[in-house]
């Protein structure tokens, strides 16, 4: 199926998302007009279901414009389609495969773009694939790492090209509030490859405009970037978050976000603070996140460690488990580390957990949970 674009996009095979289903076409909604002379023309995408390499576009004086529209593309099936994008990261220790997914989840010219510049014949051999990805409405541009799904109004995609047998490849995501658009025709002089494909991506970065949400955990920041040499998604702040529960929400603060995407892990990173509607305020330096889970990990250093402290009572120690469900902490004891307390009734302790709360169901590799100094209410769970 051939579909028309803007002169400067030179298109690849991309998967769009047509009613849950992935085909090998292109979105109609980001139909451009045919290529002028001195530009290159739109590589006409395959059937649906087939993949390709990129290929160099055939230059204009060579091919015949395509301006065919889809018999598909009516407005009631054009606003089902979402042009999308994958990165494939393979892990440097279990070789597995982890994938990013970029979509666009508007479908209107009016309120966003979408475009991919690959390489022509004056790039360098293996330049990467630029994807511009951009929208304005609520839904905005979804980026899926992990646990984490980040929805952000512009995000710049560079992907490099598949090795021989290797199905998908790695790259780097930059994403911030902002806005693109197509170009008339590309700048006099244009060195930049964006610029030379005739698109215009405008960053502007902005507190509290990239959202991230895991599970019930809704998250904000400035910036992100994605970068393959590291597998580390950073999500610059500051940044502000927010857990729903019924009687005794959560809400906090740090300076960044890091997702793993090899461990597949998330941290909150820099002067951690947890605030609980009932009152109990936790500070670590760092705290691995897992909504799904329930648990977070608060985790200090010699110098900051770990604590939480809810009326008179204070934990302090290397690592402190939190329950998110029920607000609730757990010390364990690191391997030459210590736990010390402050509690309301004056009792104070050394390598001794704070009094009865049940832990998380998971504990973290290598530690061990400490024996509570008080005995357990009556009323309270058995530690285990």
């Amino acid at each position: 199926m051939a579909l028309p674009r803007r002169s400067t996009a030179v298109l690849l095979t991309l998967a769009l998302l047509v009613g849950g289903t992935l085909l090998g076409i292109s979105s109609p909604a980001n139909a451009q007009q045919a290529p002028p002379a001195d530009q290159p023309a739109p590589v006409t995408p395959p059937a649906p279901g087939t993949t390709t390499s990129p290929e160099p576009a055939t230059p204009a004086d060579t091919a015949t414009p395509n301006t065919a529209t889809p018999d598909t593309a009516t407005p009631d099936t054009a606003g089902s389609e979402n042009a999308s994008l994958e990165l494939v990261r393979k892990g440097q220790k279990d070789g597995k495969e982890r994938r990013i997914r970029i979509v666009r989840t508007g479908t209107s010219d009016e309120t966003g773009i979408f475009a991919v510049c690959s390489p022509t014949d004056g790039d360098p051999e293996n330049a990467p694939t630029l994807a511009v990805f951009s929208e304005t409405t609520a839904g905005g541009v979804q980026i899926t790492i992990d646990k984490n799904v980040i929805r952000v109004p512009l995000a710049v995609v560079t992907q490099q090209q598949p090795k021989e047998g290797q199905d998908g490849s790695d790259g780097r995501v930059e994403a911030s509030a902002g806005t693109a658009q197509f170009l008339d025709a590309a700048p006099e002089g244009a060195a930049d490859r964006l610029s030379k494909c005739g698109v215009q991506a405008t960053p502007k970065p902005a507190p509290d405009t990239v959202f991230v949400t895991q599970g019930k955990t809704e998250l904000k920041g400035k910036t992100l970037v994605y970068d393959e040499t590291d597998g580390l998604a950073r999500i610059d702040g500051p940044i502000t978050f927010n857990r729903a529960n019924q009687t005794d929400p959560l809400s906090g603060t740090s300076e960044k976000i890091e997702v793993d995407v090899d461990q597949e892990k998330t941290t909150l990173v820099g002067n951690v603070v947890l605030n609980s509607a009932g009152g109990r305020v936790s500070k670590a330096a760092r705290v691995e996140y897992d909504d799904t889970r329930n648990v977070a990990r608060l985790i200090g250093t010699p110098d900051q460690p770990a604590q939480s402290a809810k009326g008179g009572d204070t934990l302090s120690a290397g690592m402190i488990l939190y329950d998110l469900d029920r607000n609730e902490v757990y010390a364990v004891k690191p391997e030459g580390g210590t736990i010390t307390g402050e509690f309301q009734d004056g009792e104070s302790g050394t390598d001794s957990a704070a009094p009865a709360n049940t832990p998380p169901s998971t504990s973290p590799p290598g530690t061990s949970p400490t024996t509570p100094p008080k005995p357990t209410p009556p009323d309270s769970p058995s530690p285990p």
